[in-house]
């Protein structure tokens, strides 16, 4: 057996002599080959070849995939280290959707025990709080949320007494800023909350310009003053200067934007609270002096400071309401009658778990609100001579919105916030519901009017045409949930999106994929608006003759003095002001001549629109009577045209057009819309384009925190978004 295994390993021996081997293997092999009749020598034969194996590695030929490059998880961290690589999600990425297993809120650990005392509260507006909760991002209002939550809640204040909180928190982000708009609308006053180690951010600046412009009642909560001893280590002398500068820089801003000398925000005035979330701690200067820093001081600013729905009522109505607020509707909303007429306002559209229907939310205004009852629904473009945007509708039932739990009720009575089933067919961004007899003087509440612009555009379609029709219908809902949204058709039938920012319309392709149409959609690449302007004044006369031949409207056109756009947006200056007070202020702050001030015809594309249509005609030269009595078909063409623009069909900013001569017909029936309107868009686009057009672009105002080592980076990653 010896000699068999003896030969073998010959035989062995030989073969491997056969290939090319170094002067060092022969050598080796010699001294094998005397040594073959020892056992234990073979199996050092068999280690030598192995370790010729592992020494000369680049003779063997090894495949690409087999290479090894870096090394194994028992070679960095050692045999006894268990290391498990997971090639799959233990955990599916898609959420599950479930339903709430808890339908009922939970108890409140304090004041009420049942949702009927809450109910009852509802009854007198003098108990009852109607608040925004805002604030930049990360500076502690809540957690992450996209969407405005709507809260109803009793809290007592530090005498004990229960106080109806209708609390609506926003998100902090600059672009779901219209979530922050529809909440301002149906509340009484503001909470500012402001980072006691960031101090006034951009946004910040923002969210007090907006709340003034409603003229809210402002208050102000420091959060996170934990930071200024845990992070920054401050002392108490230059945390108290840190706190008293933020207070400061904020009433810098409202006196800034505001022309009400009493509204002073100061610790000693009870305005304004000191809080950290993470300590559950809470205070003002009054309620830290009794030695009873809990939660209960935010109540106390609350209280005294922010109106209750009866007192802050006309101020409400009067910068809100479109109609007389002398007539008996305004009257009755002003004292927040509950036995008067209905009036309701909507701000907002919550859609229902699966998607198919909407909640209106709003508030009662005047009268109250029953479930079951017939209301009529009036529309944005809702007016006295027109009422097409109308519809005689029947409320379903009614609830309370305590952020995921709803609570039923038979009805809701003025000053209070209500969750309306069964009127959102006609709705789609804001409406006014009203009696569907007896108000017919009823008129409605302003649309939102938003800090921020749609500038971000993407084009969708679904991958399967055939599910068209799913589409259009997920698009006319998520026109519906997101109040800034807009949805339109170009020319070329692309259906267009139009959003505040790349987050925005994430949430939005989300919703509309996932909620409302489920289905497979296309994106094309998301890009700017542009708008188009001029430079220079038109280098032509411009004009433009009827289709009949028997009218002629000249024109030119010019830029608008520096500001006077943003002063038009802000409101500055209104359309709606008397001749006279409108001329004044042309004539005092852009030197405008007596004549061309009180010749101004209209903004456009609407009220608060960016460009101005001037008669600059003579008595002399036009007949103004006729020039009077197509006025308004003048206008309409002017607004037509400013909204499309000649260049690229996007909006036309900072232009002035000027009427230098029209001639109109004398019979009526030559002179009617439907030849005027179309000649006037004509003329408003030959004289923009003899005034050097140009495009303008928007930009972003921004922002950035960062550590000094990181500024380079930041530089970097912004060049990339150019």
């Amino acid at each position: 057996m010896l000699q068999q295994h003896c030969k073998e390993l010959s035989s062995f021996m030989v073969k491997a002599e056969e290939a090319p081997q170094t002067p060092e293997e022969n050598d080796k092999g010699r001294e094998d080959n005397r040594g073959c009749c020892a056992t234990l020598e073979d199996d050092d034969d068999d280690d030598d070849m192995g370790d010729h194996d592992e020494d000369h590695p680049g003779m063997e030929v090894v495949l690409h995939e087999d290479k090894k490059y870096y090394p194994t998880a028992e070679e960095v961290y050692g045999p006894e280290v268990e290391t498990i690589v997971q090639e799959e999600d233990t955990q599916p990425l898609t959420a599950l959707n479930q339903n709430v297993t808890q339908q009922k809120p939970p108890k409140q650990s304090f004041v009420f025990r049942s949702s009927s005392f809450l109910a009852d509260l509802m009854d007198n507006s003098e108990l009852i709080r109607n608040v925004t909760l805002c604030g930049h991002l990360h500076h502690g209002k809540r957690g992450v949320g996209i969407k405005s939550t709507p809260v109803t809640i009793v809290l007592p204040d530090t005498k004990g007494k229960s106080f109806l909180f209708n609390i609506i928190d926003t998100p902090g982000h600059v672009n779901f800023s219209d979530e922050v708009t529809a909440g301002l609308r149906i509340s009484d006053g503001v909470v500012l909350f402001i980072d006691a180690a960031e101090g006034v951010m951009l946004n910040t600046e923002r969210l007090i310009k907006h709340a003034v412009q409603e003229r809210l009642a402002v208050t102000v909560c420091i959060n996170k003053i934990d930071r200024l001893i845990l992070e920054l280590k401050l002392p108490p002398t230059d945390a108290y200067y840190k706190l008293r500068h933020i207070v400061d820089e904020v009433n810098g801003l409202i006196s800034m934007y505001s022309t009400d000398e009493n509204l002073v925000l100061s610790p000693l005035l009870g305005n304004v609270c000191f809080s950290s979330s993470q300590y559950s701690i809470c205070f003002t200067l009054g309620s830290f002096a009794k030695i009873y820093a809990d939660t209960y001081g935010f109540v106390d600013m609350c209280v005294q400071h922010i109106p209750s729905p009866k007192v802050g009522a006309k101020t409400k109505i009067e910068h809100t309401y479109t109609g007389g607020v002398d007539s008996d509707l305004g009257e009755a909303m002003s004292e927040c009658d509950p036995d008067g007429p209905l009036m309701c306002h909507t701000t907002k559209m919550y859609s229902t778990d699966d998607g198919v229907q909407f909640h209106a939310f709003g508030r009662v205004l005047s009268g109250t609100i029953h479930a079951g009852q017939p209301v009529k629904v009036l529309g944005e473009n809702y007016t006295l001579e027109d009422e097409e945007d109308s519809q005689i509708c029947t409320v379903g039932r009614l609830w309370i919105s305590v952020a995921r739990y709803h609570i039923e009720v038979n009805r809701v009575p003025a000053g209070n916030w209500v969750l309306i089933e069964g009127v959102d067919q006609p709705i789609v961004k804001t409406a006014t519901v009203t009696e569907p007899r007896g108000n017919e003087e009823a008129q409605i509440f302003r649309p939102l009017k938003f800090n921020t612009t749609s500038v971000i555009k993407i084009a969708v379609e679904p991958v399967n045409p055939s599910e068209l029709p799913k589409m259009l219908d997920g698009l006319r809902k998520v026109n519906k949930s997101y109040p800034s949204l807009t949805t339109k058709v170009e020319e070329s039938g692309e259906h267009v999106i139009l959003g505040t920012g790349e987050l925005y319309l994430d949430c939005v392709m989300h919703d509309l994929r996932k909620m409302y149409s489920e289905i497979d959609i296309k994106v094309a690449d998301p890009v700017v608006t542009f708008c188009e302007t001029v430079v220079e004044t038109s280098s032509l006369k411009c004009f433009a003759e009827t289709p009949n031949k028997k009218n002629k409207i000249t024109m030119i056109a010019e830029p608008l003095e520096k500001g006077l756009a943003e002063d038009i947006e802000n409101e500055v200056v209104q359309i709606t002001w008397n001749r006279k007070k409108l001329g004044e202020f042309f004539q005092t702050k852009y030197d405008w001549d007596l004549l061309a001030a009180r010749s101004i015809w209209a903004f456009g594309p609407d009220a608060t629109g960016p460009n101005i249509l001037v008669d600059d005609t003579l008595p002399s030269e036009v007949d103004k009577s006729l020039l009077g009595s197509v006025k308004d078909s003048i206008v309409q063409g002017f607004q037509w045209g400013t909204r499309e623009g000649p260049l690229c069909d996007e909006l036309i900013r900072n232009v002035k057009f000027k009427i230098l001569d029209a001639v109109i017909a004398q019979e009526p029936l030559h002179r009617g819309g439907g030849q005027i309107i179309p000649t006037a868009r004509r003329v408003v686009y030959s004289a923009f384009l003899m005034a050097t057009p140009r495009l303008m672009e928007p930009y972003y105002f921004v922002e950035v925190q960062a550590p000094a080592d990181c500024v380079s980076a930041v530089y970097t990653v912004l060049a990339r978004r150019r």
